[in-house]
């Protein structure tokens, strides 16, 4: 089991699902996936069959960006038809955070199933994408970079 410290709620992610492990009456992130456009919440809510009785609700929220392209960097591409959500991969927490040990400062990840190869379908504004394209300049054609989310790219 991998932990997360969020707040004063402790999210508790098992195999192929997301649990809270907080009990108050506050909506809990369990996901923010800005690659997906996909953000899930948990809330513990009255039953509908036994008021006296608490259930959790999940909520997701899918924004379809109906624009994008298979190549999010390429505005050439074709656009993209086909949206794929598992919540498994959503629910894996592959940012690293920084945890305090003994009085020291630590990165950890907390999945272990993480790769890079996400297939995003908008820009995460936390990353930098960025992108080649010919540049001519006094007659020299040359293939210059460019930061697609600069804000993310450079350093303020």
């Amino acid at each position: 089991s991998n932990f997360h410290l969020r707040k004063w709620n402790i999210l508790l992610l098992k195999a192929r699902e997301c649990y809270p492990q907080s009990y108050d009456d506050e909506e809990v992130v369990l996901v923010n996936n800005k690659c997906k456009c996909v953000t899930v919440t948990s809330k513990f809510v009255p039953s509908k069959e036994n008021p006296e009785e608490e259930i959790l609700e999940r909520n997701i929220r899918i924004i379809v960006p109906l624009k994008s392209r298979e190549n999010i960097s390429d505005p050439t591409s074709p656009l993209r038809t086909t949206f794929v959500y598992r919540m498994t991969d959503l629910c894996k927490k592959c940012d690293p955070i920084e945890i305090e040990l003994g009085g020291e400062i630590y990165n950890a990840q907390q999945s272990t199933s993480c790769d890079d190869t996400e297939t995003c379908y908008t820009y995460n504004r936390d990353k930098c994408y960025t992108t080649t394209f010919p540049f001519l300049y006094h007659g020299e054609r040359k293939i210059l970079q460019a930061a697609l989310t600069p804000a993310s790219c450079y350093a303020e």
